[in-house]
């Protein structure tokens, strides 16, 4: 909605309606109607829901997305004592909340029309919900622990609609839905065993429309299946038929099995069909009638029993047929397309067939002149048909997309598919061409994927003109191929290339005397994945003007990547676990030369490549004079970077691991540079590059594990965009930068592990900043709550650790008048060996804090009072004994303070909402 008709639409609602959203929430009337709040955060607190205490008529309890997390956590207060209350309620949604039990809470909700519990995990419905006689909208899709609806369903006797989809748990229906005759929406209705005749309840749903299920009707014998009176039911356009998956069990009987199909005959309308798990030998009548003339998509699944499939070619509208898992099935032939039937599948569109382990033959009837060949098909998938011998039909005008994977007896000829655009071999006995006619170029080609190919017996001529002007080009698992012009196969004519899994494959060569310009010019992508044995990359990259990314992923025998120049136009590049890979370019030409020629590369990733000493192999090649972003880690003999180039000015984010070599990138930065970021880990880097204050554009350093590191360069760091710090780890590093408290942008600060003697700066820290990590650095703990760490105003996540303050008993420290900022909403302690207690004075005035985590404080024995911690979504305890004993049930003594709070967690085990056992 536009925010003019929004804010029309509040305006006209006045009071009636209020939202809650962000920082807005404030109190609503006691006129209003209708709510909603946003889900802008994963656990909503006590707090959160303030502002409804005052509601007295509240029709609508809705929530929205904002934010899309898989799980939302609730506080329980709002079941147990919220809800209650709001007796007027019409509208209530709780769906996607981690909520487990619901309580008796419908009691006082009796006029509800619509209740939403969807991705929930509650295992049970309470009796009091059989009360609400009002309810119109019930739905429970994707509960997936709900084992049972309640056992007076039949109450709700003006139920419209039902959703348990999902609810895959739920084993058996209660008896009581003849009394729904309202219902009209029903997703599934599931027989339990033992419950057969609980079927024949459909007979008086009458209203029932859309799709509907009917599954465990392994449970239900013929006469019951009749009474169910399906076929009276008009408004059904999608019907799925379920039995057990256990085609094996003693009690299923083939000749029960096939009499309830004959009495489930759907109604005429059907559009949609699917039969699952069904365990007889052969399949009604009905399914083949030409009186079902607007089914157009049936799926057959798993039928394990079945020897024949039905005919259903003589049904007029289908376009979608699907037959999967049928293991008695040898031979298809007339009986799929219709005896005498002389227009079979006219309309059919997408035809796939899949795990027919024992299908030998297929008989498309190709000699019979009245047969016609599947003229409209669009799609045909053959997959995990390993016995099926021959080849496909030869006469398919119209189709588009081909897929044959895992069919390693079956042989496939491309030269009837003139219209073809996708295809894709994973697996066949040979890949053929009709050699006997003039070859044509399948100009519709976009994707080609090949891959394990027992033989390909297509000449390379006929090859280049088949496949040479596909978009998409994928070679996948091909062992004997060697080179790709050996089999008529080329770099160029097409978009995007990947080459995966050829351990042959040495060459990717092309001849120059073959290339054409025009066909050169369409290379934008190429790919190169586990090719062991490739050893060089051709030197017609050269002349692929269009091509601007490449990936080259566990080929161990590459020496360099490319002689002397990069392809002109090459913009992002990516090389992997390359264990033999020296430099990125060898320079084996006249430097000069080399150096006028512009490169363009953006984006360059290295990782893995154990080998790999520098990126140029004499340092004259400047190769990153267009460079955006370096990634390199874990190169272990990488020790230079920019010897005799200047560092790039261009450059925006440089990320350096797992280089111990690695000592220094560059003498200096210029003025000029655009660098924002930098990220360097586990490496040898002894100083950063002197002129960081001239960085205008930089926003973060992160040092990690770096040990070499001593300080930063004295010339500081820029005032005007800078806004991260982070040192970790790095165990030498003795001293931050001075005059901090002058960096006015800095919001975010870490410095953990570090030298014990790193301390305080002089000045303090930036008022604006809004996270603050300190850890085994007691001097500068000690020093923050004497300057006063209260003067951070915009302080919102703190982190502590406490290595070295083995003084501390209380958080805050009770005596000295320390404050917290009240902006909090995070904070985090570790490490406190004598911590214990916390002081709730300290946090009175933290009305925005969400989230406590507590770790590693042996002596911890209390917490803050329940209500200083109203506004807390989310609470950590770990490796804290005396604590979890407290809190880990409801029978300990700080039980009370945390449960309202939506999220806990103690030692890893969810305490609320409870972990399931």
């Amino acid at each position: 909605m536009h925010d003019l008709m929004n804010d029309l639409a509040q305006l006209v609602a006045g009071e009636i309606f209020c939202r809650l959203e962000g920082e807005k929430q404030r109190k609503f009337s006691y006129r209003s109607r209708h709510s909603a709040y946003v889900i802008d955060d994963w656990y909503h607190s006590v707090k959160k829901f303030e502002a409804f205490n005052q509601m007295t008529s509240l029709r609508t309890f809705l929530h929205l997305m904002a934010l899309r997390y898989l799980v939302f956590y609730l506080t329980k207060v709002v079941l147990d004592d919220l809800l209650p209350r709001l007796s007027y309620l019409r509208v209530l949604s709780l769906g996607g909340y981690e909520i487990y039990d619901l309580p008796d809470l419908f009691e006082n909700l009796k006029h509800l029309r619509y209740l939403n519990f969807s991705g929930t995990r509650i295992n049970r419905l309470p009796d009091s919900l059989c009360a609400l006689y009002h309810l119109e909208t019930l739905i429970l899709r994707d509960c997936s622990e709900l084992k049972n609806l309640p056992s007076k369903i039949g109450n709700l006797v003006n139920l419209h609609f039902l959703d348990i989809r999902g609810a895959d748990s739920i084993e058996s229906m209660p008896s009581g839905f003849d009394q729904l005759t309202k219902l009209q929406t029903l997703s599934n209705f599931v027989i339990g065993e033992g419950d057969g005749r609980l079927i024949r309840e459909l007979k008086n749903l009458s209203n029932l429309r859309g799709n509907f299920c009917l599954s465990g009707l392994e449970n239900v014998n013929g006469q019951d299946a009749r009474e169910a009176k399906l076929n009276e039911k008009l408004g059904i356009d999608g019907l799925e038929l379920q039995w057990g998956t256990d085609l094996e069990n003693n009690t299923r009987k083939t000749e029960v099995e096939e009499r309830v199909l004959d009495f489930l005959h759907p109604p005429k309308k059907l559009e949609q069909l699917i039969i699952e798990n069904y365990g007889g030998v052969k399949f009604s009548s009905w399914i083949a009638d030409s009186s079902l003339k607007n089914l157009s998509s049936l799926k057959l699944r798993n039928c394990k029993n079945c020897k024949s499939l039905p005919s259903v070619g003589r049904l007029p509208l289908l376009k979608d047929l699907s037959i999967i898992g049928f293991d008695q099935v040898q031979k298809i032939g007339v009986e799929l397309f219709g005896e005498n039937q002389l227009n079979p599948f006219a309309s059919l569109e997408i035809l796939s067939f899949e795990s027919l382990p024992n299908w030998k033959e297929w008989d498309t009837c190709e000699g019979d002149k009245k047969v016609l060949k599947l003229p409209s098909l669009r799609e045909l998938s053959i997959k995990t048909c390993p016995q099926l011998l021959g080849r496909l039909p030869t006469n398919l005008p119209s189709l588009q997309k081909l897929e044959i994977h895992r069919c390693m007896s079956l042989v496939v000829s491309i030269s009837s598919f003139p219209s073809l655009c996708k295809f894709s071999i994973q697996g066949c006995a040979e890949l053929v061409d009709d050699c006997s006619s003039p070859a044509k170029e399948l100009s519709s080609l976009q994707t080609l994927s090949l891959s394990n190919i027992s033989k390909f017996n297509i000449p390379a001529d006929r090859t280049m003109l088949r496949f040479g002007n596909s978009e998409h080009f994928e070679i996948d698992g091909w062992e004997e191929l060697a080179s790709l012009s050996q089999q008529g196969f080329s770099l160029v004519g097409h978009r995007f290339i990947s080459v995966w899994w050829c351990p042959q494959l040495q060459s990717l060569e092309t001849k120059e005397a073959e290339l054409q310009p025009d066909k050169i010019s369409r290379v934008e992508s190429l790919r190169i994945y586990y090719c062991e044995r490739l050893n060089r990359l051709p030197q017609v990259l050269h002349e692929l003007t269009f091509l601007t990314m490449m990936e080259i992923d566990n080929c161990r025998s590459l020496v360099s990547f490319a002689e002397n120049n990069l392809p002109p136009n090459l913009k992002k590049l990516r090389i992997r676990c390359c264990g033999n890979l020296e430099y990125l370019v060898d320079e084996k030409e006249d430097n000069k030369s080399m150096s006028s020629t512009l490169c363009l590369l953006e984006e360059l990733s290295i990782d893995k490549c154990l080998s790999l000493m520098s990126l140029s192999s004499k340092g004259h090649k400047n190769i990153c004079n267009q460079l955006q972003l370096l990634h390199i880690t874990d190169c272990l003999k990488l020790s230079c970077l920019f010897s005799n180039t200047k560092f790039p000015i261009t450059l925006k984010y440089l990320r350096i691991g797992g280089c111990p070599m690695l000592e220094y990138i560059a003498e200096e930065f210029e003025e000029s540079a655009c660098l924002e970021s930098i990220k360097i880990t586990y490496s040898g880097i002894k100083s950063l590059p002197r002129g960081l204050d001239k960085l205008n554009h930089l926003q973060e350093i992160s040092l990690g594990s770096c040990s070499n590191l001593v300080s930063f360069e004295e010339s500081g760091l820029p005032s005007t965009s800078f806004r991260d710090i982070e040192v970790i780890d790095c165990g030498n590093f003795g001293a931050l930068p001075k005059c901090m408290a002058g960096i006015t942008s800095l919001r975010r600060l870490s410095v953990s592990n570090c030298s014990a003697d790193i301390s305080f700066p002089l000045g303090g820290f930036p008022a604006n900043l809004t996270s603050l990590a300190i850890s085994n650095a007691p001097k500068i703990y000690r020093s923050l709550v004497e300057w006063g760490l209260n003067r951070l105003t915009s302080l919102q996540e703190l982190t502590i650790g406490g290595g070295g303050c083995s003084n501390m008993v209380s958080f805050p420290e009770e005596g000295i008048g320390m404050m917290l900022p009240p902006s909090l909403t995070h904070i985090n302690l570790s490490e406190f060996e004598n911590l214990e207690f916390m002081l709730s004075e300290g946090f009175l005035d933290l009305d925005s804090l969400q989230k406590l985590v507590i770790r590693n404080c042996p002596k911890l024995t209390s917490l803050p009072e329940k209500d200083v911690l109203l506004s807390l979504g989310y609470l950590f305890i770990s490796r804290c004994p005396l604590l979890q004993e407290e809190c880990s049930s409801d029978k300990g003594r700080e039980w009370s303070k945390i449960s309202h709070i939506p999220l806990v967690k103690v030692d890893g085990k969810r305490v609320i909402p409870r972990d399931l056992d």
